[in-house]
């Protein structure tokens, strides 16, 4: 069984498939040889490329065998028996267009590689060549082939985390969205009769729905910019226990109606180098938890200390508590903990994968130790000052 008759089924893993098509069968063999143990690795894309090579001596051979089993790149002498390399060329562009070809001619001249080249022919090799021509020429196209594929690759992962995406935020919009329509028709209709204190009702509701709504799109903006790096940063040294006591009496209303307390630890001043706004984003998200999450008459306690390099911020509550598993998966998007306690809060399912970016930020990170209807405690280690 010669070479050009042979079926790749046993070809390495990450092999790139090589189709020489020729008439001297002095060439395709000195191909094959110099192609044998050439490979080509990238940073960034895994593993090390080898190549596999396939032979042909006729154009009307050539294109049978990719129709059979497409090459990723095709060497193509230009004089060929029967239809010519440039036929062959234009018949794999118009219908195998991410095959990347590579002429091969003994009748060099700018007006041939002209041709080739709009023709579609990604490069230009002439006869004669040493084997390092050939092989640089053929590393040029494997580097070209799968950088294309790598771009499609990650091309196709945006769509989709792009869709999931939309998907999710759809979803989560829907909800509140019909409810605020719903109390508005129902406030338009005067269908629910005359007393002014229903209306009232349906109107808070909205406005509860309403400021969900911003605050998922708030996270969302938060969330982008980080992840974009895109987010304008301030650093300058930040007193953490003066934010977080701010941070704390912007939460008085809502702590005061589930009857909680909030309280900071007493302890001398807490300074790193650090961008006021993400600590405040980071401080509204635990607080805004602990007190959501808590019990009618329980208590939140927030702790700042420093140890060497870094600083810790906890906050505490005595809330409904969480399972292992449940504690798994707090801190990724849009995770919210559903079950009969937390069927009827709001929230958005970004708070604590913000703060968790937020504390990459710093060179930290944020754990939970949480137990079922004892109450949670999250704590995030910051590195004393922020990467500038």
């Amino acid at each position: 069984m010669t070479t050009e008759d042979r079926k790749t089924t046993a070809e390495p893993a990450g092999a790139l498939r090589v189709l020489v098509v020729d008439d001297e069968a002095g060439m395709r063999s000195g191909v094959e040889r110099a192609l044998r143990n050439f490979s080509v690795s990238l940073p960034g894309i895994n593993g090390e490329h080898r190549f596999v090579v396939v032979h042909a001596d006729s154009g009307e051979k050539a294109l049978d065998m990719i129709r059979a089993e497409r090459p990723d790149i095709l060497l193509l002498d230009h004089k060929l028996p029967g239809i010519s390399g440039l036929e062959v060329l234009e018949e794999v562009v118009e219908h195998n267009g991410d095959i990347l070809a590579v002429m091969i001619t003994a009748y060099a001249s700018l007006q041939t590689a002209i041709t080739a080249t709009r023709r579609g022919a990604f490069d230009f090799l002439a006869k004669p060549f040493t084997p390092e021509e050939l092989r640089e020429s053929v590393r040029k196209a494997a580097r070209h082939l799968l950088l294309q594929r790598q771009a499609r690759k990650l091309a196709d992962e945006r769509r989709q985390v792009r869709f999931q995406f939309i998907t999710v935020v759809a979803h989560e919009m829907k909800a509140p969205l019909a409810a605020v329509q719903t109390y508005l028709e129902l406030i338009r209709t005067r269908a629910a009769g005359d007393d002014p204190k229903t209306y009232e009702h349906m109107l808070d509701r909205s406005l509860v729905r309403l400021g969900g709504m911003q605050k998922l799109i708030g996270d969302l903006l938060d969330l982008t910019r980080l992840e974009a790096g895109t987010k304008h940063r301030e650093l300058a040294p930040v007193d953490l226990r003066a934010l977080a006591a701010e941070a704390i009496e912007s939460f008085v209303h809502a702590a005061a109606e589930k009857k909680v307390v909030v309280k900071l630890a007493p302890g001398a001043p807490v300074t790193m180098t650090a961008d006021r706004g993400e600590i405040e984003i980071l401080l509204n998200n635990l607080l805004s938890n602990a007190i959501k999450y808590n019990r009618e008459g329980g208590r939140v306690d927030v702790t700042l200390a420093a140890s060497g390099p870094a600083v810790t911020i906890a906050v505490a509550d005595t809330g409904i508590g969480l399972t292992a598993a449940e504690s798994e998966r707090l801190f990724h998007e849009f995770v919210r903990i559903k079950n009969a306690k937390t069927r009827a809060i709001l929230g958005s399912g970004l708070g604590l994968s913000i703060v968790k970016k937020l504390a990459a930020l710093y060179g930290g990170d944020v754990a939970v130790h949480s137990e079922p209807e004892v109450g949670t405690t999250f704590t995030v280690t910051l590195g004393h000052d922020a990467p500038i």
